[in-house]
């Protein structure tokens, strides 16, 4: 199968890379006072087997074993004079162990060029250094590499001699510049040293890399860096964590689950290529692929074709008044109230509907369902919200994600609640579906929040997904979430800006914990003219605020909020506490937005409508 050339495809669609070599080898009682690269001639199955892990798991992108097969490091193994043997046979194995399992997928080849031995290098001239790096380089191009890719450079000095190593090559073949970044406070200043312009006449990486050094949590602030600094499309390998010594051994204790958290994160902060290094595992790269490569592979609307749309008329939509008791509290500028519900883990809804009717006791004007919150397995929101309606006697605001539905599921679904009165919608992307303790389930992602969109409107419009005619339209709300703490604000803004370009109505936001980034995104949108509902959060405990703060996307905790709930002695306290706190940001977010969407934490309702009392 031919392939697209790599400088193309990685701004096209986001690219699983390998995980860590060296972690693997070790693993397999292979010792550290021996050369890893001269495996690839000693033991070349080892290797393969390692590669074939990864495959195995989804990589689209092998590394070769071949990090310090540069004289300078072979030479104190007494190996210096086999460069040539030890690199072209890594090149060989990589690609043997595609033929032998995958050979119908496209998969790349990175010849992996490590740094020169730290004592040797400060006794050598740049000269002498760049020469041990085009020996290699030359050796990894013939034999038929995609791309070099030179890792874990410590320096700018490296990134130089590396550059100047490319300039030499006798033929051209595309490169990675990939930076190990220590684990200090300046990681900003440090990338900004690193990543200021060189020679005018050097050539050009083709992707910025950020590898080693740092676990996830770090990666992703050198990202957010990254991303003010350069254009280049960013390619992220972080370590499972830190190293632990366990029995002599240095172990990598970072879950699959809890890197591909991680890596979520580094994809909507624009990624284009995503995987690990010292200490990951294919594991870890299993759960990458299964979680982002659907996410990563969504389109954002449908599609009817020319002929359709000549053949079949629009109908006219439903006044948004005329909709729903929120769509018309909505077009009348009223302020809102609602309570999001989460589902019952099991079939039984008696808990949740009763709880349903106490917030409609207490004017609460719609019950919000979410769809399978952090990719949780739980009852159906569909079913959820139509007890809801059904036997509480209040409307449900249904969240719909495009995680586990194909577009035609999806389709049917929404046709299912319009003929059982379900009119209010919030259209989300949904996050990927997590290991747990439930085997494996894949992502669908057909489509993103975007497209979702798009499809409620053409059927608002009585235009289905083929762009066939139905009779009625339907008559549906249109929602969408935000995130005002996104961290590339300004993709969020771009993209909620597409969202309401497809059709959407109204607006929920992740919780509001600080105002003043609340305040710069209402700045942002103030001439949408499109109602907000914000989301309120009332803390339960400090162990609580821990979590949303840490561990969930979208959701920033200041640590004034964690330092006074932290000073309440009982957990009863700490919940006042948290319900006093979200009081304040109702009362700093009246007049800014058309009502509040609180949460009841860990099903907690009574806690929820304290808040707006």
């Amino acid at each position: 199968m031919k392939k697209k050339n790599i400088s193309e495809l990685i701004r096209e669609q986001l690219l699983i890379f390998d995980g860590a070599m060296g972690t693997e080898l070790y693993k397999r009682h292979v010792f550290t006072n021996r050369s890893y690269d001269e495996i690839c001639l000693s033991d070349p199955k080892l290797v393969m087997e390692v590669h074939m892990d990864y495959l195995r798991a989804g990589a689209d992108v092998l590394t070769s074993n071949s990090y310090g097969a540069n004289r300078s490091v072979l030479q104190k193994f007494g190996l210096a004079d086999q460069v040539e043997a030890i690199n072209s046979k890594a090149v060989e194995l990589m690609r043997s162990s595609i033929e032998r399992l995958s050979p119908e997928r496209p998969i790349y080849l990175a010849g992996s060029i490590g740094p020169l031995e730290p004592g040797l290098q400060q006794k050598m001239s740049r000269e002498e250094a760049v020469q041990v790096l085009v020996e290699q380089a030359e050796v990894l191009a013939e034999s038929g590499v995609d791309f070099l890719i030179f890792e874990t450079m410590p320096d700018r000095e490296a990134a130089m001699q590396a550059s100047l190593a490319m300039a030499k090559l006798t033929q051209i073949v595309p490169f990675v510049l990939s930076h190990a970044l220590p684990d200090g406070e300046d990681l900003p200043g440090i990338l900004a040293h690193r990543l200021q312009p060189m020679q005018n006449d050097l050539p050009i990486p083709f992707a910025l890399g950020l590898n080693c050094g740092l676990g996830p949590a770090r990666m992703l602030e050198a990202l957010e860096a990254a991303r003010k600094l350069t254009e280049l499309p960013i390619i992220v390998q972080p370590n499972a964590g830190t190293p632990r010594k366990v029995e002599n051994r240095q172990l990598y204790l970072c879950s699959p689950e809890y890197l591909s958290t991680y890596a979520q994160r580094y994809v909507n902060l624009g990624a284009r290529g995503v995987g690990g290094c010292c200490g990951t595992s294919p594991e870890h790269i299993s759960e990458l692929a299964r979680s982002l490569k659907r996410l990563s592979q969504s389109f954002s609307s449908i599609t009817v074709s020319a002929s359709a749309k000549q053949e079949v008329v629009t109908a006219k939509e439903t006044a948004l008044a005329e909709r729903s008791q929120l769509g018309r509290k909505l077009a009348n500028g009223e302020w809102i109230k609602t309570v999001e519900i989460t589902p019952p883990r099991g079939w039984n809804t008696e808990r949740i509907v009763n709880n349903a009717k106490l917030c409609r006791q207490h004017g609460v004007d719609a019950i919000n369902i979410p769809d399978g919150p952090r990719a949780a397995p739980r009852l159906s929101a569909l079913v959820t919200a139509l007890k809801i309606q059904q036997e509480a006697g209040i409307e449900a605001v249904l969240h719909v994600c495009s995680r586990d539905r194909n577009y035609l599921a999806l389709q049917a679904d929404l046709l299912g609640g319009a003929a059982f009165g379900l009119r209010n919608f919030l259209f989300i992307t949904g996050d990927p579906p997590k290991l747990g303790g439930y085997g494996y389930a894949s992502g669908v992602f057909d489509t993103d929040s975007i497209g979702l969109v798009a499809l409620q409107k053409h059927l608002n419009q009585g235009v289905d997904l083929g762009g066939q005619q139905i009779q009625p339209p339907t008559a549906a709300v249109i929602g969408v979430g935000a995130d005002p703490n996104a961290i590339d604000f300004n993709r969020e803004i771009e993209r909620l800006k597409a969202k309401i370009d497809a059709g959407a109505e109204f607006i929920i936001t992740q919780p509001v914990f600080d105002i003043e980034p609340f305040h710069k995104f209402m700045q942002v949108i103030e001439d949408w003219k499109v109602p907000v509902i914000a989301g309120v959060w009332p803390l339960a405990s400090l162990r609580n605020a821990l979590f949303m703060k840490n561990e969930v996307p979208g959701v920033l905790v200041p640590d004034s909020v964690v330092a006074r709930i932290e000073k309440a002695q009982t957990r009863e306290e700490q919940l006042a506490c948290g319900i006093q706190i979200a009081r304040e940001a109702i009362e700093q977010l009246r007049g800014m937005v058309a009502g509040v969407q609180v949460s009841a934490p860990l099903g907690n309702v009574n806690a929820a409508l304290a808040v707006m009392e």
